[in-house]
């Protein structure tokens, strides 16, 4: 296991991601002096973003599924545990985004190659209220599937 979001593990069997990019922001106020530099001020944590580039390659790994499943999570506008196999806890975070780039297709059409980039933001750990439940997302991806 890599990482799992919720309920999702992300690995060679799912999606696995070639790179976590992380940016951290903090906010500074600014007030403009006369003859002098600005005065600054700290005013707190600002935003926290995490982005999962990786190609999806289906005869080797991975299924086209598992970005099906992301996409039925980002749907529901909740928020989910990020944590590392490692055992590292993230926090709580949202699906921001996802893109996908299909090429080197089959005859029928579906893709040998998927790029794809899952942009996450970390929200208010205390927001429990905002947690997603993965039992209703999969429920949902079964019922479209069939």
């Amino acid at each position: 296991m890599m990482m799992a979001l919720g309920m999702f593990v992300f690995g060679m069997h799912t999606l696995a991601y070639q790179e976590l990019q992380r940016q951290t922001d903090w906010r500074h106020g600014s007030t403009s002096r006369i003859g002098t530099n600005p005065a600054r001020q700290f005013m707190g944590k600002g935003e926290d973003a995490i982005t999962l580039p990786g190609v999806l390659l289906a005869e080797i790994a991975g299924s086209q599924l598992s970005l099906d499943v992301i996409r039925q999570m980002a749907d529901t506008g909740k928020a989910w545990p990020l944590i590392e196999g490692s055992g590292r806890i993230y926090g709580l975070w949202v699906i921001e985004s996802l893109s996908e780039t299909r090429t080197l297709f089959f005859r029928d059409g579906a893709a040998r190659r998927i790029e794809f980039t899952i942009s996450l933001k970390r929200i208010d750990d205390g927001r429990v209220d905002l947690l997603g439940s993965l039992t209703g997302t999969l429920g949902n991806l079964i019922r479209r599937v069939l």
